[in-house]
């Protein structure tokens, strides 16, 4: 064998080893690589082993969940009052007789839904010949809430309109003389207003009343004025006959929801006040 087949055999040999050296060391690195891959893939059949193990408690947790959140659900209390008696027959023929003593027969207001919202008014023009003419208005106007969970309780709303009302009356442009006062014994509570309006026609004595009995707002408009030189109508006068017709109203509104017609004896609602702040005397 020559000298220079003698070195290419060592030199394959060499190459040999080193191969079967790469290749363990390939293997071994392998191997290694695998024991990470198999523990990763046993802890996580370990996992779901467990979840089954807990018998479907993840279900019932969520079951008890939804019970939970079904049960903490917001409600508000029903509302006391279903609906409103016919707005034209709140009062006695004797009130309207002593407010409106030339008025024929009310007139009721365009109203969608009248188990929640109605007026009539009524207007009387009494002729006294040269001496002039006396006239008077009357309006009764009735508004009814129903509970619901983005308005609230239905008391709640109507005390929160109740007090609207109370400072629109008191603050009408061009008013004078204004006077407010509570009113006892007219449903849950009571405003009485007056004040001295200046028309055209003549000087008009003007008195408001609002009362809310649980969750019904009743607003009586009273106004009345001398015409033609005749007398300005006294005030204190006008004032009484508002209040007795707010106290009828109430009263029907009651009747026609428990059947007791005892408006007045109506207890407050724990929801709303009474009589409210802003029934204090100004």
């Amino acid at each position: 064998m020559s000298e220079g087949t003698m070195q290419r055999r060592a030199q394959r040999d060499q190459r040999d080893d080193q191969s079967v050296q790469r290749t363990g060391r390939l293997r071994a690195a392998l191997a290694v690589a695998a024991v990470p891959v198999m523990l990763v893939a046993a802890g996580c059949s370990g996992d779901s082993g467990s979840g089954s193990d807990d018998g479907g408690s993840p279900a019932a947790g969520a079951g008890q969940t939804t019970s939970a959140s079904s049960s903490a659900a917001p409600t508000v209390p029903p509302a006391a009052y279903k609906t409103l008696p016919k707005v034209c027959d709140v009062l006695s023929k004797k009130t309207l007789e002593e407010l409106v003593p030339e008025a024929k027969a009310g007139k009721a207001g365009n109203t969608d839904d009248t188990s929640t919202r109605a007026n009539c008014s009524w207007d009387s023009l009494k002729n006294n010949g040269v001496k002039g003419s006396q006239f008077r208005w009357l309006n009764v106007s009735l508004l009814r809430f129903e509970s619901d969970i983005a308005g609230g309780a239905a008391d709640q709303q109507a005390h929160a309109y109740y007090e609207k009302q109370v400072k629109g009356a008191t603050s009408v442009q061009g008013a004078a003389q204004t006077r407010q006062e509570p009113l006892a014994g007219t449903g849950n509570e009571a405003t009485s207003v007056r004040y001295d309006l200046k028309k055209k026609e003549g000087a008009f004595k003007q008195q408001t009343v609002v009362a809310r009995v649980e969750n019904v707002v009743v607003t009586v408009d009273y106004n009345g004025a001398g015409l033609a030189g005749d007398k300005t109508p006294d005030a204190d006068d006008l004032t009484k006959a508002a209040q007795k017709a707010a106290k009828e109203a109430v009263a029907s509104v009651t009747a026609a929801n428990t059947g007791t017609g005892s408006g007045s004896a109506a207890k407050p609602s724990s929801g709303a006040p009474s009589p409210s702040a802003s029934a204090a005397k100004s």
